[in-house]
């Protein structure tokens, strides 16, 4: 069995380690602070053996050459990461990274930013996607183009209505605010953000979250309905997400 360490990194980020025990391989997705992975994994009595960044950003790449350092990972990675870090193995939509047996196949999410990419264990039903999406949300669209990004949140809505959706950050409950605000008449929504805003009120994670519920809350995989269409306009999802992220980047 895959096991998958979560813990709080930076301000609001959060760091995972996946680890296979029948190999001892173990994968750091991506390294918002070196120093805390290290710990982490000391503390599980794992050795981190390979990296997988998402995207070149800091807060997911700037802790690789630490790791790298101490354990001499493998650092797999998208093109753009050579921005900031040396890259072991670059990798692109479709391409297999193996952690011991268990396959994660690399699926274009760009948009967040050009070279994002997510990684999806299908016989674990997890996928990381870094900033690409969150739970009720996701991310700003720094260098992308909206029917890039729309594509890309199309890849991740034909996943698996059960899989596991590691987001990178602890956004929900701001997230939550926007998508009721989006999306008023979603009662499965106002649910979700109830329960979002009683979770973090206890100091709890809102993520990971399952892709079944946000394919009904979230309102950037949701930019095709008809009721989003009526209220923020736009001819095609793309353009209808496109009026939602800007929203969201004014809200």
């Amino acid at each position: 069995m895959l096991e998958i360490h979560q813990f709080p990194c930076l301000s609001d980020n959060y760091g995972y380690l996946v680890h296979d025990p029948a190999s001892g391989e173990t994968a750091a997705i991506d390294t918002p602070d070196g120093a805390e992975y290290l710990r982490q994994a000391e503390a599980k009595g794992w050795t981190i053996t390979q990296i997988w960044n998402t995207h070149w950003h800091p807060d997911h790449a700037g802790g690789n050459q630490a790791i790298v350092d101490a354990t001499g990972a493998t650092v797999i990675a998208p093109q753009e990461v050579e921005r900031i870090s040396p890259i072991d193995r670059v990798v692109g939509n479709g391409d297999a990274v193996m952690l011991g047996d268990w396959q994660a196949r690399v699926i274009d999410v760009s948009g967040h930013t050009n070279g994002h990419i997510a990684y999806h264990i299908a016989k674990a039903d997890v996928a990381f996607v870094g900033d690409s999406v969150f739970a009720l949300g996701c991310g700003r669209m720094f260098e992308g183009q909206p029917e890039q990004f729309w594509h890309s949140l199309d890849r991740i809505r034909q996943l698996p209505d059960n899989t596991l959706l590691y987001c990178a950050h602890e956004y929900t409950a701001s997230n939550a605010r926007f998508a009721v605000h989006a999306d008023p008449d979603n009662a499965e929504l106002r649910l979700y953000a109830a329960q979002v805003e009683e979770k973090r009120a206890k100091g709890l994670p809102t993520v990971p979250t399952v892709l079944s519920r946000e394919l009904i809350t979230n309102p950037f995989l949701r930019a095709d309905s008809a009721d989003l269409r009526d209220r923020w306009g736009g001819t095609s999802p793309a353009e209808t997400f496109a009026a939602l992220r800007a929203a969201k980047d004014n809200f």
